[in-house]
């Protein structure tokens, strides 16, 4: 081998190493880039999912609150209306007043005060919002029996499983939302829910007994579009059937995919 040869073999040799030298390069970039893409977005889906759980948090007490003070207004608003009546009447006329009129007086107003107990008991629990699915559902349930006097009955078919708590909250939104929904549109006298599980899959089914709408129409005032939204945060499936024998709100929750769950429907 003469010595042009070899000087032609080393060139060679130093364009196979720098070319190798810069696609290594190149990869490294490459990969540095998608790692940094996949944390920001790592990051960008875990800020979005804590904004929607803040919000969660947020309506939960709202629509609360809401549904007290109307029932403060509507219901022992109208007990004490009818207490002042009472006394007014006693005090414009000229007989004197009885002990069975006092009586009288005295129940209109204990049972006002039982209902303003009842609301207190429901605030402190709703205020700290520790309290897990079931006791949060069975609060409600109690509640509109006393003030609404609907029948409110919970099936529990399983133990209940342990699952990640914001996830728990959110489930909690999801039905607090439709049982409100129930009770402003459907005229129903009965609610039921029914729950049961497997290894794999929670279901929670949600019934009323009146009237019933297009599932397949868009009812803004409905807030379907924020239910089907957070059951897709969660990785839920969830359904809507409705007709003129009620409404059916029908979710399955994988409990196999729980944190899966919430980083794929954070980057959808």
């Amino acid at each position: 081998m003469d010595r042009e040869e070899i000087q032609l073999l080393v060139i060679s040799l130093s364009i196979v190493f720098f070319t190798l030298l810069v696609v290594l390069f190149v990869l490294f970039f490459y990969f540095q880039k998608k790692k940094t893409q996949f944390l920001i977005d790592k990051m960008e889906s875990e800020i979005h999912f804590q904004s929607e759980l803040i919000k969660t948090r947020v309506e939960i007490k709202d629509q609360t609150l809401t549904e007290i003070s109307k029932e403060l207004h509507d219901n022992i608003g109208q007990i004490i209306s009818v207490a002042i009546m009472q006394l007014n009447m006693y005090t414009q006329r000229d007989e004197t007043v009885t002990k069975t009129d006092l009586e009288e007086v005295k129940s209109v107003m204990a049972k006002s005060l039982d209902e303003i107990r009842i609301l207190s008991r429901i605030i402190n629990k709703d205020n700290l919002i520790n309290t897990n699915f079931i006791e949060s559902i069975e609060n409600d349930f109690k509640r509109i029996e006393k003030l609404k006097n609907i029948e409110c009955k919970l099936y529990l078919n399983c133990n209940f499983p342990k699952i990640n708590v914001e996830h728990e909250l959110i489930l909690y939104r999801i039905f607090q939302e439709s049982i409100h929904n129930s009770l402003k549109h459907s005229s129903s006298k009965k609610l039921e829910m029914n729950i049961s599980c497997d290894d794999e899959i929670l279901t929670i089914q949600l019934k009323d007994f009146g009237i019933g709408f297009d599932s397949n129409q868009n009812y803004k005032g409905l807030g379907l579009n924020n239910i089907k939204f957070r059951a897709k945060l969660i990785g839920a499936n969830l359904s809507l059937n409705s007709n003129e024998n009620g409404t059916e709100t029908l979710l399955q929750y994988n409990l196999n995919k729980q944190d899966e769950n919430k980083e794929k429907s954070n980057n959808n």
